[in-house]
């Protein structure tokens, strides 16, 4: 065996996105007829489309073949075959690595984005329902979102026979869903109480998933106050048009100095009236550490309140704390059901000279008609008993004070109010439920319960973010993984972060339980659970059912249930316990013949080679990888989308990607208190392509860190990304600010980092970089090459020199977490698609000998291609053997190809990961590179100190999972990914 000099880090999905560590002495491919032999008879092979160059994973083709391009997003489908170029070459062949590289096929349309109109063009619709005025069973209910994480606002479904009507579409919304089986596909609206992160951070995927359902695909309308429009404008930039037509917004602009009490009705038809009332703010309260709009203080400096600028700063708080802005006005709805008229009594109407007959129908419909034998008019009063006042639920959210002095003084509240002395009962209509969407630092103000005892005997249900249920997870089934890996191998899956008692006693004082509001005995206040109803229909059953609220599972209940299950796991949790504390002389090439009950120990293929340089004296504080999503295209119960935490601890950290869910993942890992301190450690944020499974839980996290830090002197966050990000992220940033600045990838490439280094600026068109790509060898966008005019696009910015002083920040902020450098490469997936190779310092011991850095390279999305080898000397994400084709279309990465592209360069380990998520638990691959290779799990954490230890746990993953191979059919989409460290 060569001597091994440096670690090498990669992660691939199955659209290869790669992590490595310092160059390892570079190995001969290997045969391809060597991989993929199944050697467990419980084991299914797994195919997979490689996203990430560091994560590979598994998933068989999928029923349904996308086409590609048909949206933007993440719902991607796959072009015929005979749109694909060379799709018949093996996936490597021995020899260079460029060969490697060149020899495989890819979908060049869909690499240059000219894929939008292969395939037929769906033509979204709006569902439009037959109405059941009836209604025999109508109910408001509660969907837990972000009240074990409290990262995003709860939403409530209004449920009705015919339709659904949703409140707030927060992150985790289409994962709670397909969690606890609420259809998206019969949901008709969707209304948001605020236009923000919190309310509005899963509608993007929500779109585009109703975008993709059936042949013709569904839309929805979507209602909110008039800085909706900030939001759809951000959206289209990588949403397509169709889906989000729909969209409907109404009241005056933020800016608009005219009265905002006025009720708008934006439904009123045979099911129900949902009217909306503006809560416009007193004032928009800016932090007197902000500094937009002042010329005075630096630009990338927030919060530093230099002397020399007290005095503009304050006259700019002075004028500002007035001024409104997107995102400040919220919304009360207001749901009235049609009352329920009275039973016909067909004696009355005989009495009145009526045969029974078509005259009785009219009257049970409000109308009056002649007597057959009278000469009088029979009105419906005469035959129809009393009639039954329609149920009325509030959805109220008032998320700040000043909020609350437009909502207890706003008239058009008042016909809803109990209070006698500002109407006559005639007047007043009885409401039922008042659902509080507010925060506990308004609800528990002696204001809010004040307004809320005017509605008198009514029941209120508190959702908003306080003390409830937090130490419940709402996501039960990945919990439930979780949990039970965490017992296998604590150390590679630490116990999940929620609240822990002292936690939970540190914020007592803050969030105030209902039994302390100060309301009349008449009014009725509870804590919403998961899953609450409140009946509407029948009217027998009106009130709360509790009956769906999910059973709380303890850890020891899933621990119990685990042993029962599977006994030998005991024995297999001990042994993993002994081979972790004898680590060091396992990796030094020394043995072990511990024999565990009915346990597999060792496998043929687990063996050991040198320990990289760079994990000379390497400690548990240098860097940890946290797995925070590691499924495909959209969110599952199993499962997030992909993002990638890199924990540098007193350093700071990095994020790879950020899918929806990325915060509330974070949160589930660390605790609320330990995700807001990683979220204000962020030191940047790369995003590989513009794949919304990649991107849409950013603004979440910065809006976080914004609100983190607005008291506190900080720099805004560098967020490196492709130049269509930058478009999402402008566009949003009307509706409100994310503290953030952005630097294209293309001036993070190894060429455009030179000219900086070098001082050079040529270039003045943005091109910096790409003409050195060019000149630096052979590859597929060289000139004369098939991918020649992949590149020559304009760049962003514009001059290169506006990118030097972002560059020189980075850097700065780099070394100060003990990084080298960033560095993007262009890959073959679609426009603007990059991977990123992260350099660690260099070190020296404590004898003077100098360590070499690790080295972290992450594909993205891709297909094998020479950039992505010569930064990582292969790592691909990949579909399995019979997806070529499809990997192909799409431009990712087989499973063998991650695989194979990972052992030519050397890699030390492989982690696959980016799974389908029609394969949720573990796929099934062959074993012959398995001394190196790993599966990745939401939650998993890989730290430096453990990798000569990873690979040995995979038997007991198997055996974890050996009862639980099930495809879920549910899922509807299926890709994967592999990873190489």
């Amino acid at each position: 065996m060569p001597q091994i000099s440096s670690l090498r880090l990669l992660l691939s999905s199955a659209n290869h996105h790669a992590l490595l560590t310092s160059p390892l002495t570079p190995k001969p491919p290997l045969s391809l007829s060597h991989l993929f032999k199944i050697k467990h008879p419980f084991l299914h092979t797994y195919t997979h489309k490689p996203r990430r160059l560091l994560f590979a994973a598994y998933s068989r083709k999928p029923k349904n073949i996308e086409r590609p391009g048909s949206l933007s997003g993440s719902r991607r489908r796959s072009s015929s075959s005979s749109k694909t170029e060379n799709k018949g070459k093996p996936a490597m062949e021995e020899g260079s690595s460029s060969a490697i590289a060149e020899s495989v096929g890819f979908n060049k349309r869909r690499a240059e984005g000219k894929d939008k109109n292969d395939g037929p063009r769906k033509n979204l619709q709006l569902k439009v329902r037959k109405l059941n005025p009836v209604n025999t069973i109508s109910y408001v209910q509660i969907l837990g979102t972000g009240m074990d994480t409290q990262d995003t606002t709860p939403s409530v479904l209004l449920f009705f026979d015919k339709q659904r009507f949703i409140f707030n579409a927060g992150e985790g919304l289409q994962r709670f869903c397909t969690e606890h089986k609420i259809k998206l596909s019969k949901i008709d609206h969707i209304f948001l109480s605020r236009v923000c992160s919190e309310t509005a951070g899963g509608l993007p995927g929500l779109l585009l998933t109703l975008a993709g359902m059936g042949e013709e695909g569904m839309s929805v309308n979507v209602w909110g106050p008039s800085d909706l429009k900030y939001l759809v404008n951000a959206m289209k930039s990588f949403i397509p048009n169709a889906a989000m037509v729909h969209a409907r917004s109404f009241g005056p602009p933020v800016d608009s100095s005219g009265a905002t009490d006025e009720l708008f009705v934006p439904i009123n038809d045979e099911v129900v009236k949902i009217s909306a009332v503006l809560l416009r703010p007193r004032y928009s309260k800016v932090s007197k550490m902000t500094k937009e709009g002042s010329s005075d203080l630096d630009d990338s400096l927030v919060g530093v309140n230099h002397l020399e600028n007290k005095i503009s700063a304050e006259r700019m708080q002075s004028t500002a704390e007035f001024a409104l802005k997107p995102g400040d006005l919220a919304v009360v709805y207001i749901c009235e059901l049609p009352e329920i008229k009275g039973k016909f009594d067909p004696k009355k109407a005989a009495a009145l000279g009526l045969r029974p007959g078509p005259k009785c129908r009219e009257l049970q419909l409000g109308n009056s008609v002649q007597s057959d034998h009278q000469d009088i008019m029979v009105h419906p009063g005469n035959v129809l008993g009393p009639s039954v006042p329609g149920p009325i639920v509030l959805v109220v959210d008032c998320p700040t004070p000043s909020h609350l002095q437009e909502l207890s003084s706003i008239h058009s509240l008042t016909p809803y109010y109990s209070d006698p002395s500002e109407q006559s009962k005639e007047m007043c209509k009885k409401v039922d439920c008042v659902i509080h969407l507010s925060p506990a630092s308004v609800t528990c103000t002696t204001e809010y319960q004040q307004w809320m005892s005017r509605f008198g005997e009514v029941q209120h249900v508190m959702a908003g973010h306080q003390l409830k249920n937090v130490e419940i997870p709402i996501l039960k089934s990945s919990a439930r993984i979780a949990t039970r890996l965490n017992y296998l191998c604590p150390q590679f899956f630490p116990s999940p972060g929620f609240w822990s008692l002292p936690q939970l006693k540190s914020l007592s004082s803050v969030s105030r339980g209902p039994s302390e509001f100060s309301l009349p005995a008449s009014c009725q206040v509870i804590t919403a659970e998961n899953l609450l109803k409140f009946h509407l229909r029948p009217y027998a059953q009106l009130g709360l059912d509790r009956s769906g609220i999910p059973e709380v599972t303890s850890r020891p209940k899933i621990i119990e249930d685990l042993i029962t299950e599977i006994p030998e796991i005991v024995d297999a949790s001990e042994h993993i316990t002994q081979l972790l504390h004898h680590g060091n002389n396992i990796a030094n090439g020394g043995s072990m013949t511990l024999q565990a009950n009915n346990v597999v120990i060792e496998e043929p293929w687990l063996h050991e080679t040198a320990l990289p340089s760079c994990l000379e004296g390497i400690t548990r504080e240098d860097m940890e990888i946290v797995l925070l999503g590691t499924g495909s295209s959209q969110p599952s119960k199993y499962r997030n989308v992909t993002s990638i935490f890199i924990n540098l601890f007193s350093k700071g950290s990095i994020l790879l990607d950020c899918g929806e869910g990325t915060l509330g993942q974070l949160k589930r890992r660390f605790g609320i208190e330990g995700a807001d301190e990683a979220v204000k450690g962020l030191r940047c944020i790369w995003i590989s392509h513009i794949h919304a499974d990649h991107h849409t839980g950013i603004a979440r996290i910065l809006a976080l860190r914004r609100d983190l830090l607005n008291e506190t002197p900080h720099e805004r966050l560098v967020v490196v990304g492709p130049r269509q990000l930058k478009i999402f992220l402008d566009a949003y940033q009307k509706l409100e600010d994310l503290d953030m600045q952005f630097l294209d990838c293309r001036q993070t490439t190894e060429a455009s980092l030179k000219t900086f280094e070098s001082g050079e600026n040529k270039d003045v068109n943005g091109s910096v970089g790409v003409q050195n790509d060019q000149k630096d060898g052979s590859n597929l966008f060289a000139k004369g090459s098939r991918m020649e005019s992949y590149w020559k696009r304009p760049g962003s910015p514009a001059d290169a020199s506006v990118a030097f002083p972002l560059l020189a920040m980075l850097k700065r902020v780099l070394r100060e977490a003990g990084l080298e450098a960033l560095i993007s490469f262009p890959v073959i997936h679609c426009p603007q698609a990059y991977g990123v190779v992260l350099k660690a310092a260099d070190r020296t011991n404590s004898t003077g000998k100098k360590i070499p850095g690790w080295k972290i390279v992450y594909s993205g999305d891709t297909r094998p291609c020479p950039e992505l080898v010569a930064a990582s000397h292969g790592a691909t994400a990949t579909f399995e053997d019979g997806m070529v084709e499809e990997a192909i279309a799409r431009n990712h990465s087989t499973t063998q190809e991650a695989i194979e592209v990972g052992d030519a360069a050397g890699a030390y380990r492989i982690i696959l990961t980016h799974f389908s998520q029609r394969y949720p638990k573990i796929p099934v691959f062959d074993e012959t590179h398995m001394h190196k290779t790993s599966i990745a799990f939401d939650m998993m954490s890989v730290n430096l100190a453990d990798l000569p230890m990873l690979p040995r746990v995979l038997p007991y993953l198997k055996l974890l999972f050996r009862d639980e191979m099930i495809v879920d059919e549910s899922d509807d989409v299926n890709v994967a990914t592999a990873a190489a460290i």
